[in-house]
């Protein structure tokens, strides 16, 4: 009768044990199914292990409770004993694993609701970004025209007219900034030495500075295929932020060196593995508070009064964009470290970089489409001034019509210079390719203010020949022309 008990008893405390254990792993293996399967990598080796844990438990359980159940002499009580302990051991194993899995199942979920309010903000800054970009692309273009109007160089009226220049195109850098985390912005990447990237950018920074810096970058450092003018814009960012936390002076330790990701030792939690650049930039200010640390890449968390929350958030959306990571550890009164790691490329020639721009002046029938009024007169004015012949469009529909009927006429456009979005009418990729069924050897050039659209990262794919940012000046625009134009495109 007492070991019908105590064997009913053992069975039971197993069930009850497994069960326990069951509605505990329930929302976890919950959360685990809402996880993309890319993302398990960290998590499902733990959760086959504490699956297996839990399977040897309940057998163990099970054979002892079946033995003491049919009275079998082979399990003795030192056996029964053996049983107890190691199922003991199996359970503390379980929970340690199962809070494992649930602390970085939350770093996961703490990321993406991160990522989420980043996008979601990018949404309205993408739209802002490219009004602005309109409106720059009105004033740099009559700015740099007007310039080609004064003779003398020495003049008050160019000094004038190349400040506001220079002003617009500082201006340029709060819509680099702002398109650099609109949702879905894409890179425009090309293969580049990240070590003289960083130097340089350091150096600008810190010219003038109280703060010294201390720059260590091997020789064999990998290349990276990123859009310089961000990952530039990411470690400025950075860099102004570092030299910031150390109003009194110092030394800034910026590294850069080569490192292989792999699971399990000590990177950030769902990170590709691959090979990687590593960007560190330490600084030896107060340090950041542990209250605030989870909320500087958050947009417009700011703790300096003159501070717009954008800079640090900037830094984490372009680096996210590029496939890569950003981390920071800080200690009160020693400082803080910034850690980026952006994938290694496997090429290993560096793109080159575009030379100081020249006006080119040419010969030509141009049309172009764009929806904003200014943008579309001046650079009617600006093609015109370069020598060209211009005829302008509002959408694509008339742009097709015009173009058609030209060609007909024998009297054909030799460029088009496209923007991608027109609202309520026919944009840029749709008329692009109604255009090149007309005329295969069309030269079609694409202009937009979105940094946000494949399209501009991709635009051969998509039938364009060249691209054309928005903001651009006369030297820009006739630089792109000249090329395009001298193409021979078979």
């Amino acid at each position: 009768m007492l070991q019908t008990y105590l064997s009913c008893t053992f069975i039971l405390a197993g069930a009850l044990i497994m069960l326990s254990s069951i509605i505990k792993s329930r929302k976890t293996f919950s959360l685990i199914r809402s996880i993309p399967m890319p993302n398990r990598k960290h998590v499902s080796p733990l959760l086959k292990t504490h699956i297996i844990l839990m399977v040897f438990f309940l057998t163990g359980y099970v054979i002892v409770g079946l033995a003491l159940f049919f009275n079998l002499p082979i399990f003795s009580e030192i056996f029964v004993g053996l049983i107890f302990m190691f199922g003991a051991v199996f359970v503390m194993l379980g929970i340690i694993i199962q809070n494992i899995m649930i602390t970085e199942i939350n770093q996961y979920f703490s990321i993406r609701i991160k990522i989420e309010k980043l996008e979601s903000i990018g949404v309205l800054a993408g739209g802002i970004a490219h009004d602005f970009n309109n409106i720059l692309t009105g004033i740099l273009g009559n700015v740099t025209l007007a310039k080609t109007y004064v003779k003398n160089k020495d003049e008050l009226l160019f000094d004038i007219l190349k400040d506001i220049e220079n002003a617009s195109q500082r201006s340029k850098t709060l819509t680099a900034q702002l398109l650099a985390f609109a949702k879905g912005g894409i890179p425009i990447k090309r293969v580049t030495n990240i070590g003289e990237l960083t130097k340089d950018t350091v150096k600008f920074i810190l010219r003038g500075s109280n703060v010294a810096s201390s720059i260590t970058i091997p020789e064999d450092l990998w290349l990276a295929e990123v859009d310089g003018e961000q990952i530039s814009q990411s470690i400025n960012n950075l860099i102004i932020n570092a030299n910031q936390a150390m109003p009194e002076g110092g030394v800034m330790e910026v590294t850069a060196e080569n490192t292989a990701v792999s699971p399990g030792k000590g990177f950030p939690v769902f990170m590709e593995d691959g090979k990687y650049v590593k960007i560190t930039i330490r600084d030896h200010g107060h340090g950041i508070e542990n209250n605030t640390l989870d909320k500087i890449f958050d947009p417009y968390f700011t703790t300096k009064q003159k501070a717009s929350g954008l800079g640090l958030t900037t830094a984490y959306y372009i680096i996210k964009n590029h496939n890569g990571y950003i981390t920071v550890a800080s200690d009160i009164g020693k400082g803080s470290t910034f850690c980026i790691y952006l994938p290694a490329s496997e090429k290993e020639t560096v793109t080159g970089q575009i030379e100081e721009l020249n006006i080119f002046t040419g010969r030509g029938k141009i049309l172009i489409m764009d929806d904003n009024d200014t943008v579309r007169k001046t650079i009617g004015k600006m093609l015109t001034k370069l020598g060209y012949t211009v005829e302008l469009s509002k959408e694509g529909s008339e742009t097709i019509e015009l173009y058609e009927k030209a060609k007909k006429q024998n009297q054909g456009f030799d460029a088009v210079v496209m923007d991608l979005t027109i609202p309520g009418g026919i944009g840029g990729k749709e008329a692009v390719k109604r255009l090149l069924e007309i005329d295969p050897k069309a030269k079609v050039i694409v202009s937009s203010g979105y940094s946000d659209d494949p399209i501009i990262s991709k635009h051969k794919e998509y039938g364009f020949t060249d691209v054309v940012t928005k903001p651009y000046t006369l030297e820009k625009l006739s630089e792109v022309l000249h090329k395009v134009l001298k193409r021979n495109i078979p």
